[in-house]
């Protein structure tokens, strides 16, 4: 419920603080990058993956402490596909290009959200989760994005149960 939360009041934030770019050159060419990126992750296809993340890449998310450069993230994704993932597929996928247009986050951005399918490999299982990811694009390349989803609700569909430590004794 805390990532639905965050997610809806960072896409008002967004929203609310930026300019609409969707009818713009730039924006669909934002969203085209993003697009390619997300067929990218779908096929599995690393040399794309990997060709529309700026040198300079970090990935923000999805827990609060955890970031990720472009070398980490290629590596990252190649061996999860190898050990974790079949399959991730986006059921529903929705883009909206915006412009911040000051600030430490000035620029142009892609926002990202939609229904992702993950099928484990070794018959794990399979979880279908709401994502968020926003994108920010600069000369044609993702130089930083911020994902949001519930790990918790993935875990939970896959069989896991939370317990508080005082339950244990």
């Amino acid at each position: 419920m805390k990532i639905l939360l965050l997610t809806a009041l960072s896409a008002v934030i967004l929203y609310s603080c930026t300019t609409n770019q969707s009818d713009s050159q730039s924006g669909k060419r934002n969203v085209e990058i993003v697009e390619k990126y997300i067929s990218a992750v779908e096929n599995l296809d690393f040399d794309t993956m990997t060709s529309l993340l700026d040198d300079n890449y970090v990935g923000y998310g999805p827990s609060y402490g955890d970031s990720i450069t472009k070398e980490q993230a290629v590596i990252s994704w190649r061996q999860h596909i190898k050990t974790i993932y079949k399959s991730i597929k986006y059921n529903k996928s929705r883009n909206a290009a915006v412009t911040i247009p000051d600030g430490p986050d000035k620029g142009e951005w892609v926002s990202n959200w939609g229904e992702l399918h993950i099928v484990y490999k070794d018959n794990r299982g399979e979880v279908t989760i709401w994502a968020n990811s926003v994108y920010k694009i600069k000369n044609g390349k993702i130089i930083k994005s911020y994902t949001f989803y519930n790990e918790a609700d993935a875990l939970s569909q896959l069989g896991y149960i939370f317990v508080k430590p005082e339950d244990l004794n």
